[in-house]
């Protein structure tokens, strides 16, 4: 998972490049470096163009004053009457200021807090407009079709048992406090972080700007407060319930038979969590801690960044070298640890709630009684002795009854 967590995060960076190239490179033209091609300037009075301020954002380089070479009288002129000011407006400090030159002092955050102006984000808006939102919803959508299909074709599954009437408690009152808490904090988050991304391209074209302006200003508010049950949810979960999660041998008698999910009457041996659930559970700890984090940076990028050191460490494993890749930016300005944190947050938010998606079919109308587990926290015993066999037999030791002699129902021969 950690190697995995790597590769993606070196794919994203590599995504990036343009994006990243260091902020010293505006600092004017050195010898012989490569300007981007001489832009008309005259009906600017030799300031800056617009192309010249899309080849930085594509990271060309361009003289720092793009009126270098201009006659200083007409520069300085106004171009037609009450035209631009033209080359006159293109002051020293301004010049300084868009291109990082400027001796601007900080109290803290080094030479990435001296950058009052970063422009070379240009590739973070392309990628969160185009592929983050493409990709990202037909992940869902595709879940959700898939699982419609496999209902489609497998049904519900049933106790295939005689039910007994009898029931067993699955889940304490605090447990299931902690999976709700967890879980209802989640959906917000993801219906409200859905919003912020995609809101400006699907709620606009139907129901107007203002409306969007009330959603996103809403939902932002929702999901920096919410973000904290989310966390705290994420904690107990792990605390209650990591030592029922530890793999073991029996998780692979499942896997084997695929948790019994594709073919009726197949129900091999588990304990209180099968593999399946376990897959579930690190998978929420695993990402949602990721979230959480990178979640934290955005909130508090200055006090809490990423990248930069997280890029420092990949470097000195090689780990860059090693993929094939150059080195990473070691020195990120706050603008660009939030620009990384958005994607990453947004990235594995997308999966998690894939995984989440699934989770909530099998356990609502995907199987039979699986809902009772963490509504009333009673399960049906035949229910128990279908799915969790040995987590069943303990607990029926430890009331001091005896032990069945059949536990669990295998695939025929």
């Amino acid at each position: 998972m950690y190697r995995l967590f790597l590769i993606c995060l070196l794919s994203l960076t590599m995504l990036a490049a343009p994006g990243v190239q260091a902020q010293d490179a505006s600092q004017g033209a050195t010898e012989g470096a490569t300007e981007s091609p001489q832009a008309d300037r005259s009906a600017t009075g030799g300031a800056q163009t617009l192309e010249d301020i899309m080849a930085r954002q594509r990271g060309e380089e361009v003289p720092d004053r793009a009126r270098a070479g201009e006659d200083p009288d007409s520069a300085g002129a106004m171009v037609g009457q009450l035209g631009a000011l033209g080359g006159s407006s293109d002051s020293d400090v301004w010049s300084a200021l868009r291109y990082g030159t400027a001796d601007v002092t900080v109290s803290s955050g080094g030479a990435p807090a001296r950058v009052l102006i970063q422009d070379n984000g240009m590739w973070w808006l392309n990628f969160r407009q185009g592929p983050l939102i493409k990709y990202g919803g037909w992940l869902l959508l595709g879940t959700i079709a898939l699982l419609a299909l496999f209902f489609l074709i497998r049904g519900r599954i049933r106790i295939d048992g005689e039910k007994t009437g009898r029931t067993v408690t699955r889940f304490k009152f605090i447990e299931r406090f902690a999976h709700w808490l967890m879980a209802g904090s989640f959906i917000l988050l993801g219906l409200t972080g859905l919003v912020v991304l995609m809101g400006r391209k699907f709620i606009i074209p139907t129901f107007g700007h203002e409306a969007f302006a009330t959603a996103a200003v809403a939902s932002k508010w929702i999901h920096n407060n919410v973000s904290w049950a989310f966390m705290v949810g994420l904690v107990l979960a792990f605390v209650f319930w990591v030592a029922h999660n530890i793999p073991n041998k029996t998780d692979l008698k499942w896997i084997a038979v695929g948790g019994g999910i594709f073919k009726k009457g197949v129900h091999p041996p588990a304990k209180k969590f099968n593999a399946g659930q376990k897959m579930i559970f690190w998978s929420v700890i695993i990402l949602g801690a990721s979230i959480s984090a990178s979640g934290l940076s955005l909130l508090f990028p200055f006090e809490l960044p990423m990248f930069a050191k997280t890029f420092g460490i990949l470097n000195d494993m090689g780990v860059p070298q090693l993929l094939g890749f150059g080195a990473l930016p070691e020195q990120l300005a706050p603008h660009e640890e939030m620009q990384y944190a958005q994607l990453w947050h947004a990235i594995v938010s997308f999966v998690l709630m894939a995984i989440i998606i699934a989770h909530i079919y099998i356990g609502s109308v995907g199987m039979e009684g699986a809902y009772d587990a963490m509504g009333s926290g009673q399960v049906e015993e035949q229910w128990a002795r279908e799915h969790h066999s040995l987590w069943l037999d303990e607990v029926k030791q430890r009331e001091g009854e005896p032990k069945p002699a059949n536990t669990a129902t295998t695939p025929a021969e």
